[in-house]
């Protein structure tokens, strides 16, 4: 299918592109039970339409916590952590898409998420946005399956399943990396690229091989590659430069989206998926919720782009290279 891309607004940009924030190591949580019960709930969103989930801390809340795909573990606001007395606990290495630091973390005794839970949650406590008690990384979510509803303002954590590709749905396979999916059928005007799902990120984000990948398809229309240079910040307040281009054509297995706004920004979070020498982008939440729903299924490596009323093309068969 062949998709138009809305402008982002420009008054977002200013302080948007709020891109996950990354724990790597952080907690020391259980797994998921192998009959943990499946879990649906409604959602909010905060003024970068991000998706909220509603979650209780000891028996406390429910707390705003943003769902985060592009974070391997998940993390409280400082704030909330002091104003439930919450046990300190040793302090933790955090990756966020500036770097890394050094933060303190506490102990949740139990965290629930619908009809999940979880106990002894070790926790990374950090300065995050007002209006965000925490993030939900996909540490939830090990071989399970996350559907985010964006049209129903819904979410859901199943059991995983097998998808192939119809009319109105498009599955793309996906590669295992650090908790993450990474999508591996998709190309940028025919040259292979890799693509990650960030619901963390308000704005899609691209590296500077993706970069001079786009400079070098306009050599010859200089007035096409123009970049317009933004402002962006973090989740936890962290300032950082990017530049917004558009990109002709991107696929994504049967997907093809044509005129894509991002944000090329050299970012520490590429190295530490392991992007930095490939071209790669991220998907956030401006792309994401133009479809009905995206699914990331981490048990069968597979991302399905739900847009029923439109047909689909056939997907692809992938080789690897």
């Amino acid at each position: 299918m062949l998709l138009s891309r809305r402008n982002a607004a420009a008054g977002l940009l200013a302080l948007g592109a709020a891109a996950s924030t990354v724990g790597h190591a952080v907690a020391q949580q259980t797994a998921p039970a192998p009959d943990e019960p499946p879990t649906q709930f409604d959602t909010g969103a905060d003024a970068y339409e991000h998706m909220l989930a509603p979650v209780m801390i000891n028996g406390q809340g429910p707390f705003q916590f943003l769902m985060d795909t592009g974070a391997n573990t998940s993390c409280i606001a400082r704030d909330l952590a002091q104003r439930l007395k919450l046990a300190s606990a040793e302090s933790a290495r955090v990756n966020t898409i500036v770097g890394v630091r050094q933060r303190p973390s506490v102990l949740i005794d139990r965290l629930q998420v619908g009809e999940r839970s979880r106990r002894g949650v070790r926790a990374a406590a950090l300065p995050l946005n007002a209006d965000l008690d925490g993030v939900l990384g996909v540490d939830w979510l090990k071989g399970q399956r996350l559907e985010l509803a964006f049209k129903a303002k819904s979410l859901s954590i199943t059991r995983s399943k097998h998808e192939v590709s119809r009319d109105g749905l498009a599955v793309v396979p996906a590669r295992r990396s650090q908790g993450q999916l990474t999508i591996v059928d998709a190309d940028l005007g025919g040259r292979r690229i890799s693509a990650m799902i960030d619901s963390g990120s308000q704005m899609t984000l691209c590296n500077g091989p993706l970069r001079a990948m786009v400079a070098e398809s306009f050599r010859h229309s200089p007035g096409d590659a123009a970049y317009r240079h933004i402002s962006m910040e973090s989740v936890i307040g962290e300032q950082f430069a990017g530049e917004m281009i558009n990109l002709p054509f991107l696929r994504l297995g049967g997907l093809r989206l044509g005129n894509v706004p991002v944000v090329y920004a050299e970012t520490h979070v590429f190295g530490l998926w392991g992007l930095k020498e490939t071209p790669a982008i991220v998907l956030g939440m401006d792309l994401l919720t133009q479809f009905d729903t995206v699914s990331l299924d981490f048990g069968q490596a597979q991302v399905s782009f739900d847009l029923a009323p439109v047909p689909a093309l056939p997907t692809k068969a992938y080789q690897p290279a």
